[in-house]
């Protein structure tokens, strides 16, 4: 690759890392503009404060792009690849190519969000592969700390340097050890008493489960649209307990900070990395409970092994 300019033929997806505004305009804007230029479709999905340095830059020329504010779009780091980047590839004409900017980690992304930011930022090789597209994923150097950076350049097998128009090869790529690394276990939820909803559920409870959590939901503070994110995530998640999880599960309601949390573990193990990232075929039956959880959470973690599987959902009260 000799620069981010270059026509697309095939998947790429080249971190481009930057100092300041002037940098990161020289590498996104040549970038807009060429896919302007070769008629290609082209999106622009990052922070507000850079969407608007980009949308200003550019023009008029903007209005041929699709903008998005990746700080509510991709809110949750496990709805980009469905709801952003996919969205917007699969609405195009078949076999046209794409370029989309996507810049998924910021410096204030909390602690809990970034081991999914990093295993999106990896999964996205796997979700292209073969696909006639091009993302290119910003990296502030003057904000970010050593670990994300340093992540940058093992879920990308192309980087680009600070001030530079060239990328090289990544030597640190390694994708499926970033996904396997943050598959962590989740920090345990501590307390007890009414604050606390703990329950066990089998086939016959599902329904009953469902009233509980969005009854606890309730009372710690859920309203109106996010009561009812409880409850699609509650039936969804203790469904999929049932079907592929071995028959019952656990769940747990609880507030912490500005979220209440819901978290459901049972005795099945997740083999696919991009379960509830890929958009669902045409004519498939099921298999879209983890990705309609991904689409309504503003977080959702996930640790999967031979002992189990958890998964943590976050919905702002």
């Amino acid at each position: 690759m000799t620069g981010v300019a270059d026509p697309v033929d095939t998947f790429a997806h080249p971190a481009l890392f930057y100092g300041d505004a002037q940098q990161y305009l020289a590498g996104t804007v040549p970038f807009v503009r060429a896919a302007l230029a070769a008629d290609e479709p082209v999106a622009v999905a990052v922070p507000g404060e850079n969407l608007r340095l980009i949308r200003d830059e550019l023009g008029a020329d903007g209005a041929a792009v699709r903008f998005l504010d990746m700080r509510e779009a991709g809110r949750n780091p496990g709805r980009i690849i469905p709801g952003v980047l996919r969205a917007f590839a699969d609405a195009q004409p078949p076999g046209r190519p794409v370029r989309i900017i996507g810049e998924p980690v910021w410096a204030d992304r909390g602690p809990a969000e970034y081991p999914a930011c990093a295993q999106h930022e990896a999964l996205i090789n796997t979700a292209f592969r073969g696909r006639a597209a091009t993302i290119l994923c910003p990296y502030d150097t003057a904000r970010l700390d050593a670990r994300a950076l340093a992540d940058a350049h093992a879920t990308h097998p192309v980087v680009i340097p600070a001030g530079s128009a060239t990328g090289r090869t990544s030597t640190a790529y390694d994708p499926e050890g970033v996904v396997a690394r943050y598959n962590e276990p989740l920090p345990p939820v501590f307390g007890m008493g009414p604050d606390v909803l703990r329950v066990g559920f089998d086939e016959d409870a599902l329904s009953a489960v469902r009233h509980l959590a969005t009854g606890h939901g309730a009372r710690l503070g859920l309203t109106g649209l996010a009561l009812e994110n409880l409850a699609l995530i509650t039936a969804e998640l203790t469904t999929n307990s049932v079907v592929h999880g071995g028959g019952k599960g656990a769940l747990t309601v609880w507030a912490e900070g500005g979220y209440v949390l819901c978290e459901v573990r049972d005795g099945g193990r997740i083999t696919d990395p991009l379960a509830g990232r890929r958009p669902p075929g045409r004519d498939q039956r099921g298999g879209r409970g983890l990705l309609l959880v991904n689409l309504v959470a503003d977080l959702v973690r996930i640790h999967t092994g031979p002992e189990g599987t958890t998964v943590r959902c976050h919905l702002p009260r």
